[in-house]
């Protein structure tokens, strides 16, 4: 098996206990947050510091790719909705950049393997135009592989170095939801009918084209299962390898991500396999319409922070999560204790009982 990253050390386990205490001294009766609690817990074991910090940089990468497979109608729309999305995210009129300005992110696009030529600033990292058809041929060279490989870790180290405290992974490329559907079915052993989804709204006969690719891509996906890097070439993409390395790379770096829908949590099960316990540093932030999605949550143990019923990708269902992630850190760090407040604490002595009164309650179960 072929690794390119090591094992990753857990956020710290003392600075979380540390929060565990701040959350008992708070001014609420304990454990009344919910997991606004947990995550805050969380937070702070990834930062090492107690109370922890409100992020100041939170930054969303959108890895940008598109796919010979959408060639086989697996898609409700055509290949060059890609680029022109890239336009679109650089001219901020997306999705991902009307809810990274409400969540308090920025948003950077990265071209890896669109299909077209795109801006300079977002083609620094490009493997090349368009990964292959994957119920075919393999989607990548072993030279592309690690290429793609590099520029994810690269541009996670780019953006650490800037200063980002939390990253979210996103994702676009028309046909995308194709090849992580191989990856997830592939790697939990589903039968490619249960975890197809629609995508981007294809009809049924779409379904059953799409069905049948990933049947194709899984055939050719199973003697590559055991080694991470190989199933990303032969099977996924240069996206996808450039997100899981991204994924990988920020957990080596000790950063927290909170990840998007099926495309990046099927790069994100690539990464756990590239670097185990990278999946500790990491929240999934929703669950999408997606079967596929389901099983790759199930897969990382991870539960969403919420269920909106979203399918868009771009780091939309991770974004609308973020202002949840920021809650969760501003509890823990501007409440009172019950001491600076001056609020009593709950009394375990029993209270005397009450005296009786001249007119007693009737009982009405009489």
């Amino acid at each position: 098996m072929t690794h390119e990253f090591g094992p990753v050390a857990p956020p710290d386990a003392q600075l979380r206990a540390a929060a565990e205490q701040r959350q008992r001294q708070l001014t609420k009766p304990g454990g009344s947050l919910g997991r606004l609690e947990q995550l805050g817990n969380w937070v702070t074991a990834c930062q090492g510091v107690c109370p922890p910090k409100q992020f100041e940089r939170a930054r969303v990468v959108v890895f940008a790719g598109d796919h010979g497979v959408a060639h086989r109608g697996v898609s409700a729309y055509p290949s060059a909705v890609t680029a022109q999305m890239v336009a679109n995210f650089l001219d901020g009129g997306a999705a991902v950049n009307a809810l990274a300005a409400v969540a308090g992110a920025t948003v950077r696009v990265a071209d890896i393997s669109v299909d077209a030529d795109t801006d300079p600033q977002v083609s620094k990292h490009k493997v090349r135009r368009s990964s292959g058809a994957i119920d075919r041929e393999d989607a990548l060279t072993a030279a592309e592989v690690h290429a793609a490989l590099d520029a994810g870790r690269a541009i996670a180290d780019e953006e650490i170095d800037a200063g980002a405290d939390l990253l979210i992974a996103g994702d676009m490329g028309i046909g995308n939801t194709t090849p992580a559907a191989v990856l997830v079915a592939t790697l939990t052993n589903t039968e490619p009918v249960a975890a197809v989804g629609r995508g981007t709204g294809i009809d049924d006969a779409g379904w059953v084209r799409k069905v049948a690719a990933i049947r194709d891509a899984m055939y050719r996906a199973r003697p590559v299962v055991k080694d991470p890097v190989e199933l990303l070439r032969v099977a996924a993409g240069a996206d996808f390898a450039a997100a899981a390395a991204f994924l990988a790379q920020a957990a080596a770096r000790r950063t927290p991500v909170i990840l998007d829908g099926v495309i990046v949590t099927a790069a994100a099960m690539i990464a756990e396999d590239l670097a185990q316990g990278a999946s500790a540093w990491w929240l999934a932030g929703h669950r999408s319409t997606e079967p596929a999605h389901a099983l790759a949550l199930r897969h990382l143990r991870l539960e969403p922070l919420i269920d909106l019923d979203l399918r868009l990708g771009e780091g939309s269902g991770a974004l609308a999560a973020l202002p949840l992630l920021r809650s969760a850190v501003a509890t823990l760090t501007e409440m009172s204790t019950f001491a600076e407040a001056g609020v009593s604490t709950v009394d375990a002595t029993p209270a005397d009982p009450a005296p009786e009164t001249a007119d007693p309650v009737p009982d009405l179960r009489k």
